[in-house]
């Protein structure tokens, strides 16, 4: 966020980074596509519901669990390896999402942390708080430094106050930056980039982008795959206007194609009903 200055809305300030205006008008048509198809008025639960499980399977796909759509719909026992836990925890984190939105306008650090224990499933003493300094992180994906435990809490901390400030910010900005941050500084021991997607989730229903969040920018995220994923992501860490913009241009991508994506299941749904 350092491409923002001194900014009194720093995020306002990103949505002037060049292209990124086109990247929100363009979400911002793609969304309204799917929420003016006719389906989307009389099946809208069923559309909500698909996009959840979709986007739970894109997240663990880019956490290291690449399921078939059709065997995490099968499926009922997420606790036999590390790959069945990855899509529970996914599952658990999409479900618990939508109940979070009004704590996270007013402590979205409490929401963080709620999410992990959601995530995570037990009550180890790392659960449901940002790391402290010394504890390792399992993120084995993202290679980049690991920021400390007092930079990571004060970034968080800056995070959060700019959330609850509020701000003119378009959604898709404010998305892609919680997203980015959240994986640049993987504040929790484990599950931060299931963490980071679905806090972008959060924002983009909470700010009426995606209310009904049937556009899930995860499905779009695992199909651009991981390697375009964490390229984009070095260019938001990098600070540069050029990495920034890159990084919401990516988000902004990710969510069109979840949006694609309803659109199909619409389709679908409209040609079984004929």
């Amino acid at each position: 966020m350092s491409t923002a200055g001194a900014s009194a809305d720093p995020l306002a300030a990103l949505g002037a980074l060049p292209g990124v205006a086109d990247s929100v008008e363009s979400v911002r048509k793609a969304v309204d596509r799917v929420y003016g198809h006719r389906v989307m008025r009389r099946r809208s639960n069923a559309i909500t519901s698909e996009a959840a499980l979709r986007g739970a399977r894109g997240s663990a796909a880019l956490s290291g669990a690449d399921w078939a759509l059709e065997e995490v719909r099968r499926r009922t026992d997420f606790s036999g390896d590390d790959e069945a836990r990855t899509v529970g925890a996914a599952l658990r984190l999409t479900a618990e999402a939508g109940q979070l939105l009004s704590i996270w306008r007013q402590s979205p650090l409490r929401v963080l942390a709620r999410l992990h224990l959601v995530a995570a499933a037990d009550k180890a003493d790392q659960v449901g708080r940002p790391r402290k300094e010394g504890e390792p992180v399992d993120e084995p994906l993202v290679g980049l430094p690991l920021p400390s435990a007092t930079e990571t809490h004060g970034r968080l901390d800056g995070l959060a106050g700019l959330i609850i400030a509020g701000g003119s910010a378009p959604a898709l900005v404010t998305a892609a930056v919680v997203h980015g941050e959240l994986l640049a500084l993987r504040p929790f021991t484990s599950h931060n980039g299931l963490i980071a997607r679905t806090a972008e989730r959060i924002v983009l229903i909470g700010s009426g982008l995606d209310p009904k969040s049937v556009c899930a920018a995860e499905v779009g995220h695992a199909e651009l795959g991981c390697e375009a994923y964490l390229e984009a992501l070095d260019g938001y860490v990098s600070g540069t206007p050029e990495g920034v913009a890159a990084w919401i241009a990516h988000c902004g991508r990710a969510v069109e194609l979840g949006a694609r994506e309803s659109m199909a299941v619409c389709e679908a749904l409209q040609r079984g009903a004929a």
